[in-house]
């Protein structure tokens, strides 16, 4: 990861409405964030009303064996409960695989999401990094990953890939699965972003994680349920690797609130909710797609999550764009520090029409306007 972190940026992530605010002078509640890839639904009704309901609940200590909210993630998933660690984020499931497992040496794809190598440094693990062929989605096919897998403990591998949106193929997976075996190393599979696709579209080791012992999935329920707030995760693995992880875990890291947030998103209820939520992100990105190309002529990535990958075209840079964005209470995300991309990248969401038309027509307003100039 670059440190040459651009003033939005400046905690390495997007969504900080308070330094935007700072800047521009945006009402922290008054921006249209395109820079953090949350449902644009909002989170489900059941976990509103579990979280209205529950309130007087924060006088008690949280469970800290998160026993309900594994009970009901084992029979969505079809693992057992020892197959699963429940985190503060997907980031406390990182940060306890590579603790709980002693890596001391961590490769990674870029680019990719910047808490892999922060908080392998974090950790003492020496980064290594390749950088995946543009021209191949920013993906790396098993043949470029070997001599890296032979280097390293532990690889990371976003799927969908963040800020790409991009996947790995089942065959692919199940390849770069084998030859970690072989390179005795671990592979994360970051699958943070993978509910927004239809369950049968996935392309997941889950259902043959019993054949691999040494792979680690991760997900997050943040993104989906739009809880950033609340902060929850879990891990699925083999059920030795979830007990190493559990010990080098602080007890009662994830808070009550959370877990009954966590556990209203499970409920049966919510069926309706997830099937709304992927059939408006999948249309919405089309159109977004297909609109930045006819209104502006910028690339986009076709990734299979809630954001795109934009490369803006020559007189932009992300940080101008940003600028101009800004005092219309607009935000996007510079990707100029991921390593592999460059200062003419960014990552905007993916969230409903009437915001996305309000993005563009923004979009189009600043590039008219910068044109002139």
């Amino acid at each position: 990861m670059k440190t040459s972190d651009g003033v939005l940026e400046a905690y390495g992530h997007g969504g900080d409405l308070w330094t935007a605010s700072a800047k521009f002078g945006v009402r922290p509640g008054d921006w249209l964030d395109y820079s953090a890839n949350i449902n644009p639904l909002g989170p489900p009704p059941q976990a509103l009303e579990a979280l209205r309901s529950g309130l007087a609940a924060i006088v008690n200590y949280p469970d800290p064996g998160h026993r309900e909210l594994k009970k009901k993630l084992s029979a969505k998933l079809g693992v057992e409960q020892e197959n699963l660690l429940i985190g503060n984020g997907a980031a406390e499931c990182i940060a306890l695989a590579l603790s709980g497992l002693d890596i001391r040496s961590v490769g990674v794809v870029a680019p990719c999401f910047s808490e892999y190598g922060q908080l392998a440094e974090a950790y003492g693990a020496e980064v290594r990094t390749i950088i995946g062929r543009e021209e191949n989605g920013y993906r790396a096919e098993p043949a470029e990953l070997e001599p890296l897998l032979k280097q390293v403990d532990l690889l990371f591998l976003g799927h969908p890939n963040n800020p790409t949106g991009l996947t790995y193929s089942l065959p692919q997976l199940r390849e770069i699965a084998e030859l970690a075996a072989e390179c005795a190393a671990y592979v994360v599979i970051d699958e943070a972003f993978i509910d927004f696709i239809a369950p049968e579209e996935r392309q997941t080791l889950l259902p043959e994680l019993q054949s691999h012992p040494h792979v680690l999935l991760l997900h997050s329920m943040t993104k989906f349920y739009a809880i950033p707030g609340l902060r929850l995760g879990y891990a699925i693995a083999a059920p030795e690797l979830i007990r190493r992880m559990a010990r080098k875990q602080v007890t009662w890291s994830v808070n009550g609130l959370a877990l009954l947030a966590g556990q209203a998103c499970l409920q049966p209820e919510t069926a309706e909710y997830d099937r709304r939520t992927r059939e408006l992100v999948a249309a919405e990105r089309i159109y977004l797609r297909s609109e930045i190309d006819a209104r502006l002529r910028w690339r986009t990535w076709p990734g299979e999550a809630n954001f795109l990958l934009l490369e803006l075209c020559e007189r932009w840079t992300a940080e101008r764009l940003q600028d101009a964005l800004g005092p219309k209470g607009l935000l996007v995300r510079s990707c100029a520090k991921y390593d592999g991309l460059t200062e003419r990248h960014i990552r905007i969401a993916v969230r409903d029409r009437a915001d996305n038309d309000r993005l563009l027509a923004a979009l189009a307003e600043v590039h008219k306007e910068g044109g002139q100039r």
